[in-house]
């Protein structure tokens, strides 16, 4: 009965994980176009970021994060090619996995000098589209604005893909999610500390959660 006992808990067990999976509830967001429906949306700013890559002396890939992205995003999804999205990130909470390399990231230049990266102070980076080009599933889509880095403003393009739509179950609030890529070359905006040693090329991932207003 010893022997018995456990494998009967472990038999009902294994019987039970697929009624309470079945019974969970699914996620809100799914992507499906037809649950977008038009007007302005703002970023969700506890749900939107900016994760960036580089390449470290050739040994790994470094990764950081800005946070607390704000912005508003117009669509429509009878005309989606129309939309707009106007973007802030504020550089100055830039995040890393280290507490140096973060203070790194903001400190002033050595005895007064141009700083090597952002320095304490610096202005929020931008990003306002000026194209969007949708592929013909309408659900992937190449964004190109302007984005304002370190005092320079450069043309970049996004490659987006749809992530879902619905309703956020705490707030009630229509949201659409996206997902978007780019590379950038820090270079072109003036961040020129410790290349190559450190890539010029930087990765950008997108994650953005914008909800209906």
């Amino acid at each position: 009965m010893r022997r018995i006992a456990p494998l009967a808990v472990l038999a009902l067990a294994v019987v039970a994980v697929p009624v309470v999976i079945a019974q969970a509830p699914g996620a809100p967001g799914a992507p499906d176009k037809t649950r977008v429906t038009a007007g302005t949306y703002a970023a969700d700013v506890n749900h939107t970021m900016v994760v960036w890559e580089v390449d470290h002396f050739g040994f790994s890939k470094y990764t950081g994060i800005f946070g607390d992205v704000s912005g508003t995003l117009v669509i429509d999804p009878a005309n989606p090619a129309a939309s707009k999205v106007d973007v802030t990130i504020p550089v100055s909470k830039v995040t890393t996995a280290s507490a140096g390399l973060t203070g790194h990231l903001l400190r002033a230049g050595k005895d007064g000098g141009k700083p090597d990266f952002f320095g304490p102070a610096p202005a929020d980076a931008k990003f306002v589209s000026t194209r969007v080009v949708l592929d013909d599933d309408g659900d992937e889509a190449k964004v190109t604005g302007k984005l304002t880095l370190n005092g320079v403003t450069k043309d970049v393009t996004l490659d987006v893909d749809f992530h879902g739509a619905g309703t956020n179950p705490y707030n009630k609030k229509e949201t659409i999610g996206f997902q978007a890529e780019t590379t950038i070359r820090r270079s072109d905006f003036g961040i020129t500390m410790a290349i190559p040693a450190v890539s010029d090329a930087v990765e950008l991932e997108i994650h953005a959660a914008f909800e209906k207003q």
